[in-house]
């Protein structure tokens, strides 16, 4: 199985509802899907979202990567050779995950069409259903309240609510509110994207915790970079610490699993490069004992499908954050994962089962 060409597509979506949280305000969803042909006519595809205030990559360094570097690395080789192509596909370049991810994706789709298998069967095939939470944005309180019950009446049961734009008294009126308005049967989880210090962080979750909001985990509170700091939190509070930012690669998640920084970890094929460099990380998480959620960015149907067979594959991945199709204006994606309001189910069609991505001017990707 011969990779004989990549191609790249851009695309745009516009959200139902503007999706705002510490780091950034989001409209649009962009991306840059990728499409790869073997010589025996196998076809796979990935998405690439711009998420330039976490992982740096622009629609721009995403395309030019994939197609000057990624791509003249990858053409005319075996893709049964993959353990060959997946380190090659690491150390290509320095950074550029999103664009890594996008091809990392494509070339499982590819490899489990080749099997007859669907994507999470060939990684592993744990189960067949996943529950998504929904993401509740930073607002007003009464607007979040507001959101969070339209999401509760919709049939979800778990909200991650996004906090940490503003002082911390704010938030704790943001999460009474919700509180208040979803009842006390409704998990609630936070992300407040680095908007705390560490001290900020241990003062809220404890009032947090004393006012009894019984909040599921607090994600990612202190800068990516501040070990020290998330330590600090996970050590102080009795409500479990969830890193992201923090973790992009094995290397990252080896210091925060040494160190007992966090409780728990989000991975990101957007972060991690992929689903090669995913599994490691969720592999080194399980022997410690740490769960793993399964996240994402601001994507469409086709990017969160590999996450999400990536997710259903594994013992350890026990969360699951895959709203974001449920928040585009329209589907552009025929095929892959399919919604029941929360929870999602997985075609058993070989590879990630996407048929075709419908891009500007009506155009055809599949």
């Amino acid at each position: 199985m011969i990779i004989k060409d990549i191609e790249t597509f851009r695309a745009a979506v516009p959200l139902i509802k503007p999706f705002k949280t510490a780091l950034r305000t989001v409209t649009t969803a962009e991306a840059i899907f990728v499409k790869v042909t073997c010589d025996n006519g196998i076809t796979g595809l990935g998405e690439a979202p711009p998420t330039v205030v976490i992982t740096g990559d622009s629609l721009l360094g995403i395309e030019s990567a994939i197609i000057h570097v990624i791509k003249p690395f990858l053409i005319n080789k075996s893709l049964l050779n993959y353990e060959l192509i997946f380190q090659g596909l690491k150390t290509s370049l320095i950074g550029n995950t999103s664009a890594k991810a996008a091809i990392d994706m494509a070339l499982y789709d590819c490899l489990s069409q080749f099997c007859g298998l669907p994507l999470y069967q060939f990684l592993g095939g744990h189960k067949k259903e996943l529950e998504t939470d929904f993401t509740v944005s930073v607002n007003s309180p009464e607007e979040m309240g507001d959101d969070a019950v339209s999401y509760i009446q919709k049939g979800f049961n778990v909200l991650k609510v996004k906090v940490g734009k503003d002082d911390i008294s704010k938030d704790l009126e943001r999460i009474k509110e919700i509180r208040k308005r979803v009842g006390n049967t409704i998990k609630i989880r936070l992300d407040a994207n680095q908007g705390w210090t560490a001290k900020d962080a241990i003062k809220t979750i404890r009032k947090m915790e004393d006012s009894d909001l019984r909040i599921e985990l607090v994600e990612q509170p202190v800068k990516a970079d501040d070990l020290e700091g998330l330590k600090q939190v996970t050590d102080s509070v009795e409500t479990l610490i969830m890193a992201d930012e923090s973790v992009f690669t094995p290397k990252q998640a080896f210091q925060v699993l040494k160190t007992r920084s966090a409780d728990l970890i989000n991975i990101k094929l957007m972060k991690a490069g992929g689903i090669y460099q995913a599994q490691s990380i969720n592999q080194l998480a399980e022997t410690c004992g740490v769960e793993c959620m399964v996240g994402s960015m601001i994507e469409t149907r086709l990017g969160i499908t590999a996450a999400a067979h990536f997710a259903a594959s594994k013992a350890n991945i026990t969360r699951f954050d895959f709203d974001a199709p449920l928040m585009l204006a329209r589907d552009i994606v025929a095929g892959g994962i399919q919604y029941n309001n929360r929870f999602i189910t997985f075609p058993d069609c070989p590879g990630l089962g996407i048929k075709n991505v419908t891009i500007e001017g009506g155009v055809t990707v599949g």
